[in-house]
């Protein structure tokens, strides 16, 4: 097996750099466009949404518990949580400190929770728990992503072999997901062994590069890549199957494993890659800012501006402006890019506002592009007014909305509007950001990218995001 790391690998393999620099004015909009064709329709037996999202509260019933005490009843300003904060919270919950721990991680990898400039806020899927189905089924599939972080990998075995085990999972659930039914550990172990050594196969490549002359000729066979320990795989099978069933997927019973109707549900999404997308409401001129931008989410620009020019006669300038950058405010980094766009409709008397939205750090990348727009900067050139830092900030912010509500394979492409030259770039740039949203974007774009390798960097720059490491 090639010693070779991954972010090394993705450097000096040409065909992992982005490919160009799409401008951001385009990654804007990725979300909204290409939303037009109908939804394959589940699997017949497939529980209806709303069951789907019971079962889905009750895995993260605790994180959700966890999530309301922080954003209640903590300190204002609170950061992570501490020592004394877990504490507390284990005893106004009833539940041990090592619960709590449990509880906080979940409720941060599936959104409930978000890290702000060193401040914990609710994420915009914990205010929408009890109403919004579909957000509550976001927030387990983010979880679901994050499986092998929420049960991490066995410390006495090499993380490169845990890591083949990750990529190699997915071939494990989709197994499970056709047999509609229990499958002996026997036959998913055979699959893992098999996947695993394709992997280790495509590992062993051809070296990048100019090449030191060949070494005279020998008699000797040429060495073979070090076999895949196979005595390692049946331990990280069990593990992979722990960790799956930790977080609703999977349940296992004596020598067997059946994917829960949430579980068959997730991987079967995977598999058409598809999400489900919030309903757009009726009446949109009559709704609030959120539910407005909601009802246009899936429309064409065209017809959103023409919404936006609807709503926007029915108020007054000043009130629609005001409520326009307050839903830009919260966590749903969607309604965020939406509402700027609903602004350009408003024109002059908005920059007075965006203006000083352009002080707030969530808002600043859009508020710059605004200006940029409004002063005469063609659109796809607006974003050379924004820094570096600022176009990752704001590449990470649009990867967020499209996991949250876009397609996988837009998520994948996302990759080609980011500033650097490279994916290894890229991710030490990500990484030191700060976003708050860094964590489960890593995770969905290592979930979604086809390329084994560019996944492996994505997820190693996730768990190290994840546990605080560089």
């Amino acid at each position: 097996m090639t010693s070779r790391k991954p972010d090394e690998q993705l450097a000096r393999n040409s065909t992992l750099r982005l490919v160009r620099a799409a401008p951001l004015a385009t990654a804007r909009r990725a979300v909204t466009e290409g939303r037009g064709r109908p939804a394959p329709r589940p699997p017949q037996g497939t529980p209806p949404q709303a069951e789907l999202a019971r079962q889905a509260r009750a895995v993260l019933a605790d994180a959700a518990r966890v999530a309301r005490w922080a954003a209640v009843d903590r300190d204002p300003g609170a950061g992570p949580l501490t020592e004394a904060a877990r504490e507390r919270a284990a005893t106004a919950l009833e539940l041990t400190p090592e619960q709590v721990s449990a509880a906080w991680d979940r409720a941060r990898l599936a959104g409930l929770v978000e890290l702000h400039d060193g401040t914990v806020r609710p994420g915009w899927r914990l205010k929408a728990w009890d109403r919004d189905d579909s957000a509550v089924q976001r927030g387990w599939v983010a979880l679901f992503d994050a499986w092998s972080l929420v049960h991490p990998g066995p410390a006495d075995i090499a993380p490169a072999t845990v890591a083949e085990v990750i990529e190699a999972v997915p071939q494990v659930l989709s197994l499970l997901q056709l047999s509609a039914g229990p499958v002996l550990v026997p036959t998913l172990l055979d699959l893992l062994q098999q996947r695993v050594a394709e992997l280790h196969e495509g590992r062993c490549e051809v070296p990048y590069g100019p090449q030191p002359a060949p070494a005279p000729t020998s008699t000797e066979p040429p060495a073979a890549a070090d076999p895949v320990d196979e005595a390692l795989l049946p331990p990280l099978l069990d593990w992979a199957l722990d960790g799956l069933a930790a977080v609703g997927a999977l349940t296992r019973g004596e020598g067997q494993a059946t994917l829960t109707p949430l579980g068959n549900w997730a991987v079967w999404v995977k598999l058409e890659q598809i999400c489900v997308a919030a309903q757009s409401p009726a009446g949109n001129i009559e709704q609030s800012a959120e539910h407005m931008l909601r009802g246009c989410a899936r429309l064409t620009p065209g017809p959103a501006r023409a919404e936006y020019r609807a709503w926007l006669a029915a108020r007054t300038v000043g009130s629609a402006v005001t409520e326009l950058l307050t839903v830009a405010r919260g966590e749903d980094a969607l309604l965020r890019g939406l509402a700027f766009e609903a602004l350009r409709v408003v024109g002059a008397p908005a920059e007075a506002d965006v203006r000083a939205a352009a002080h707030d750090t969530s808002l600043r990348p859009y508020a710059l592009l605004w200006l940029a727009e409004y002063e005469g900067a063609d659109p796809e050139d607006a974003s050379e007014v924004l820094t570096r830092e600022e176009s990752t900030w704001l590449w990470v912010d649009t990867a967020a909305a499209v996991a949250d509500h876009g397609e996988s394979d837009l998520l994948v492409r996302h990759l080609e509007s980011a500033v650097q030259g490279s994916v290894p770039a890229l991710l030490a740039e990500v990484r030191a950001l700060g976003h708050p949203r860094t964590v489960q974007v890593l995770v969905a774009l290592a979930a979604a990218h086809p390329d084994p390798a560019l996944a492996k960097a994505v997820r190693r720059a996730a768990f190290q995001v994840h546990t605080g490491g560089s």
